[in-house]
């Protein structure tokens, strides 16, 4: 029993790895989700494009740009329109798990822009701060991946996104 369960676990093991990010090769993708911010009721709409390069089967460093969303503000007797967008480098360490599955991990620094518009005049400001996340991702096939991930581009702010990549 015990090493038909052995011989198992290593046909799993020994499939995930041939799923993996194949380190030397380059990949692109987008995503779509949703963004939170803290203390503004509901969410926005964001959709975003990577690119990234793994250096080694588990890690990669990945460069994005965001559109994290667009709110309306309205107030007594005023409205304004903020724009989010960010723009992001990190770096992302991924462990397999078995059956095409992995988790992950990104570190990085991201710069977060608001751009506001009330009434014709235009504003703008930016933070950069450090980027966390975390996600679970799937490979269809060597060069096809899914993902979905939790982001906290800053400290008010909350992206949950879903995408999919193309290793080459």
């Amino acid at each position: 029993m015990f090493k038909k369960f052995a011989t198992a676990a290593i046909l799993a093991i020994a499939s995930s790895s041939a799923f993996a990010a194949q380190p030397g090769t380059f990949y692109v993708g987008a995503d779509l989700g949703k963004t939170k911010i803290d203390d503004v009721s509901g969410r926005a709409t964001s959709a975003g494009a990577f690119i990234g390069y793994n250096f080694h089967q588990n890690f990669a460093i990945e460069a994005g740009y965001r559109r994290l969303g667009d709110y309306t503000f309205r107030g007594f007797g005023y409205s304004a329109d903020v724009d989010l967008n960010q723009a992001a480098l990190s770096v992302v360490g991924k462990l397999p798990v078995g059956n095409g599955f992995d988790v992950y991990g990104r570190l990085g620094y991201n710069r977060v822009e608001a751009e506001a518009n009330a009434y014709g005049v235009n504003a703008d400001e930016s933070v950069s701060k450090a980027l966390v996340g975390v996600g679970v991702g799937y490979a269809f096939t060597p060069a096809i991946s899914a993902r979905v991930e939790l982001q906290k581009p800053t400290k008010d702010a909350t992206n949950l996104s879903v995408g999919v990549s193309f290793q080459f």
